[in-house]
């Protein structure tokens, strides 16, 4: 599903719950994140429809590893040179997308939370269990200022992984908060700002203390990796999230 202007400028595709940000600026674009396989095509449509090619695209900033986030990172790479950017701590996931470490086993999750199986079978079936890794060639740091459309600044959020980060974009009034911070949780099919399961997260407690980094953003617009965006202010979000309770 692609959404035209899910927040000022910023277009989004969606599949089996998980976004894909597509940044136009001044001739060239910026994505956040890279998805699931299954997206390829759809984000293809979506550069075309706002009169691009791949070849506009001058990267992918990526808030974490995880195999949701990298699906289409390989192919984008090998078929036309895009070059991605991501945190030290998260380089070894992007490269071996299946190794890591949850807080919690994951097994007995859909057991718990039945609400979750539609979630994680579509995953599966948008491509979740046959992700390539791949090679992200710049590294940021808390902090940075990235020369790519839409001017995006990192901003250090671990807990879900260790180098996860949320990427702003003051001129689109939009934080980008990965899987610190989402919507909807893939693990027990919840919705409404919270942090994901601990079969996802690696530690739930940094977690939690990084959605002050979050809240502190001044930015209308949440645009988490799975689910709707929020659109009542990074503030109001990490208050709800924080509140949330943690499977």
């Amino acid at each position: 599903m692609i959404t035209m202007d899910a927040a000022p400028g910023v277009h989004c595709v969606t599949s089996a719950g998980t976004n894909l940000y597509v940044v136009p600026d001044d001739g060239a674009v910026t994505l956040v994140d890279a998805g699931l396989p299954r997206m390829w095509a759809e984000t293809t449509q979506l550069l075309r429809s706002l009169g691009h090619t791949w070849h506009d695209v001058a990267g992918i900033v990526l808030t974490h590893g995880h195999f949701d986030h990298i699906g289409i990172l390989a192919r984008a790479a090998a078929e036309h040179g895009v070059p991605a950017w991501v945190h030290p701590g998260d380089r070894r996931i992007v490269q071996h997308p299946y190794r890591y470490h949850p807080g919690r086993p994951r097994l007995l999750y859909p057991l718990r939370y039945p609400r979750s199986v539609p979630h994680l079978t579509s995953m599966v079936a948008a491509g979740a269990l046959r992700v390539r890794g791949a090679e992200a060639v710049y590294s940021f740091a808390d902090g940075d200022a990235l020369d790519l459309p839409g001017a995006p600044t990192v901003i250090a959020t671990p807990g879900h992984t260790d180098g996860h980060c949320a990427i702003r974009m003051p001129s689109r009034d939009v934080i980008f908060t990965g899987d610190a911070l989402v919507t909807l949780d893939p693990y027990t099919g919840r919705t409404g700002p919270r942090i994901v399961a601990q079969a996802g997260t690696q530690d739930a407690a940094v977690a939690k203390v990084s959605l002050r980094q979050i809240g502190a953003v001044e930015a209308r617009f949440v645009a988490p990796g799975h689910g709707q965006v929020w659109r009542r202010g990074a503030a109001e979000a990490a208050a709800v999230a924080e509140a949330a309770p943690l499977p």
